[in-house]
């Protein structure tokens, strides 16, 4: 009953923070949505499991996503707040203003990877995923996998817009979610 209670709060919560991107599917926010209700559905699906035999190799995997997870919030959010700084984006009003960075950031995490930010959710998801595998939880990570992909993509195309050839050249020199790799 907890969980179903912190399931609706959660939901009323990310509609509320989602309000303006839901009724635009051209905006990254519109996909996010989905990403943020996945990650978190699974996250309280899978709480009752998180430290049942915490030691075996499929929990420290997923301890160590969730960690990487933790890690990736935490400096992309602080290189963007130092480095990005702030613009306001007419083409995008579905945007918070914290989302419209006036600056390309090629520093620190961004050097290797666009999309930081959507790579702790990527991990925390897969974190949660492994904490307690079934094939419900399997279909939502893939859901949510999906999700993360659409609204990175949705968001290069914003920046593209935004930033022009600097963003093109840069989403070449880069990976998307995981340094070297995708």
């Amino acid at each position: 009953m907890i969980r179903f209670a912190l399931f609706i709060v959660g939901t009323i919560f990310f509609v509320w923070f989602s309000r303006r991107a839901l009724s635009n599917p051209q905006a990254h926010g519109f996909y996010r949505f989905f990403v943020f209700e996945g990650v978190m559905v699974l996250l309280l699906l899978n709480q009752p499991y998180w430290f049942r035999e915490p030691l075996t190799p499929q929990h420290l995997f997923s301890w160590f996503l969730l960690a990487s997870s933790i890690f990736l919030i935490v400096k992309s959010f602080t290189l963007l707040k130092k480095l990005g700084g702030q613009a306001e984006r007419a083409a995008m009003p579905e945007n918070h203003a914290f989302e419209n960075t006036a600056h390309l950031v090629e520093e620190g995490l961004y050097r290797y990877i666009r999309h930081p930010m959507y790579s702790s959710l990527l991990f925390l998801g897969w974190g949660a995923f492994f904490k307690h595998t079934t094939f419900l939880t399997l279909t939502l990570i893939v859901l949510v996998t999906i999700f993360i992909y659409m609204v990175a993509r949705v968001e290069e195309r914003e920046n593209i817009d935004f930033f022009g050839v600097e963003y093109a050249g840069y989403r070449q020199r880069t990976k998307m979610f995981i340094p070297y790799i995708f």
